[in-house]
C-alpha cells in the first residue's frame, strides 16, 4: 500500500468512525421498559397503561427530550403473569433498561419489583395499588396510583353510608389484588356495623358461576361487594341477572372497563365502581385529551393518565437529578413535587403518593359512567 493509498485509507476510517460515534450519538436513549399484559384476558387494561405512557414519551421528546436526550419505550408482555413477569423483569436487565413504568396487576409487579431492586431499577406503576409493593422498604419502586388501603375504605364507606344494605357478600378471585381489596372492603363494611353475611372467592378464569349465585340466594345478601377484574365479575353479572338474584353490584377499578359493558350487557347497569379520577374532564387536560383523541385513542381508561404521570415523573427526575443513575432519581423523586396532568405529585418514604383520592361511579350498560351521588 502506496502513501497515498494510506492517507485515503486513514481518511475512510476516520469518517467511518464519525460515523459510528454519530449514530451512537443519535441513538444514545434512555430506555423506559413499559410492562404489561399486551396478550391475556386483561389486555385492555395495559392497552391503557401503554397509550398514556407512549404518549408522554412523544411529548416529552418532541418539547426537546430529557437533558438533551431523547427518550425510548419499549414494550414487554407479561400477561398478567406473575411467571411471564419474572421472564419480563430479567428480560429488562438483561436489555441494560434503567427505567420501567409497570407492571399492570398487583401479583406481577410484586415479583417484578424484587429483580428490579436488587438489579438498581427504577420502576414505577401507574396501575398496581396492593399496598404489599411498598411495604417492603424498597428505594427503587413508586407507584402514580392509590393503595387499595385507601380504595377499600372508599369503598366500604360508601356501602355503608349511603347505599345501607342489610346484609352483603363479599367474594373475591383469590389473586393478591383481588382478595387484598375484598379483605380491605370487609374489614371496613365490619367497622361500619354491617353484616358481611359471605366472604368466599372463585377463581380467575371461571366460566360459570351458578354455585356462586346459588350461594348468594341462599345468603339473602342484598349487597354483593367483587375484588378482581372485569372478565369474572362481567360474567358473574349476567348469570346473577339470568337467574334471578336482584341485588346491587360493587367493584374496584380492575372491572372499570368497556369490555365489562359488552361481557355482561344490560346486567352492567347500576354497577357502582371506585376509579381514580375522570382526569380526561380536568379542563386542564383538554389539549392533551385532543392529542389522544387526533390518535384515535380512547383518554377515559382509569390507568391512561396514571401511565403518562408516571413517564413524565421519570423524565423530571432525571433532570433534578441531573443523571441518569437510578439512586439518584429516586432521591429526587422523593425530595421533590412534580406537576403533572394528574395534579402535584409527591412521594412518601416508601414510594407511594401522599395525596390520591378515589372515586365512586355509577357504571352504565354503554361502558360509560357517572359520579354516583350520595344519599
Amino acid at each position: 500500500m502506496n502513501k497515498a493509498t494510506k492517507q485515503i485509507s486513514k481518511l475512510f476510517a476516520a469518517m467511518a468512525m464519525a460515523g459510528v460515534a454519530s449514530y451512537s450519538l443519535a441513538a444514545d436513549t434512555i430506555k423506559i421498559g413499559l410492562a404489561g399484559p399486551v396478550t391475556g384476558a386483561v389486555a385492555q387494561y395495559g392497552e391503557m397503561q401503554f397509550v398514556g405512557a407512549k404518549m408522554a414519551i412523544e411529548q416529552i421528546n418532541k418539547a426537546g427530550g430529557v437533558n438533551g436526550q431523547q427518550l425510548e419505550g419499549v414494550v414487554y408482555d407479561d400477561a398478567c403473569d406473575p411467571k411471564q413477569a419474572v421472564a419480563v423483569a430479567n428480560k429488562i436487565v438483561n436489555d441494560e433498561v434503567k427505567f420501567v413504568v409497570g407492571h399492570l396487576c398487583s401479583s406481577s409487579t410484586q415479583p417484578a419489583s424484587d429483580i428490579y431492586e436488587d438489579e438498581g431499577i427504577l420502576m414505577i406503576t401507574a396501575a398496581s395499588t396492593s399496598p404489599d409493593i411498598t411495604a417492603r422498604g424498597y428505594q427503587l419502586v413508586f407507584r402514580t396510583i392509590g393503595l387499595d388501603s385507601l380504595q377499600g375504605p372508599t369503598a366500604g364507606n360508601f356501602i355503608a353510608d349511603h347505599v345501607k344494605p342489610k346484609k352483603v357478600a363479599v367474594i373475591h378471585d383469590k389473586q393478591q389484588y383481588g382478595e387484598g381489596i375484598a379483605t380491605s372492603v370487609k374489614q371496613t363494611l365490619e367497622s361500619k356495623g354491617v353484616k358481611v353475611a359471605l366472604f368466599e372467592g372463585i377463581n380467575a378464569g371461571d366460566k360459570d358461576f351458578s354455585a356462586m349465585v346459588a350461594k348468594l340466594k341462599q345468603a339473602g345478601v342484598d349487597f354483593v361487594y367483587y375484588g378482581g377484574y372485569h372478565p369474572e365479575l362481567g360474567l358473574l353479572l349476567r348469570q346473577s341477572t339470568e337467574k334471578g338474584l336482584k341485588v346491587r353490584f360493587m367493584g374496584p377499578e380492575g372491572v372499570g372497563n368497556k369490555e365489562l359493558s359488552a361481557i355482561a350487557g344490560p346486567a352492567s347497569e347500576g354497577l357502582l365502581v371506585t376509579l381514580p379520577k375522570s382526569f380526561d374532564q380536568d379542563p386542564k387536560n383538554q389539549a392533551l385529551v385532543a392529542a389522544f383523541k387526533a390518535k384515535n385513542e380512547d383518554p377515559t381508561g382509569p390507568f391512561v393518565f396514571p401511565a403518562y404521570a408516571a413517564v413524565q415523573v421519570i423524565a423530571d427526575g432525571i433532570k433534578k437529578a441531573g443523571d441518569t443513575d437510578t439512586a439518584k432519581v429516586a432521591a429526587a423523586l422523593r425530595a421533590n413535587t412534580f406537576a403533572t396532568p394528574t395534579g402535584d405529585l409527591s412521594f412518601d418514604a416508601k414510594g407511594d403518593l401522599k395525596d390520591f383520592s378515589f372515586v365512586v361511579y355509577d357504571w352504565h350498560a354503554d361502558g360509560t359512567k357517572t359520579e354516583a351521588p350520595l344519599k
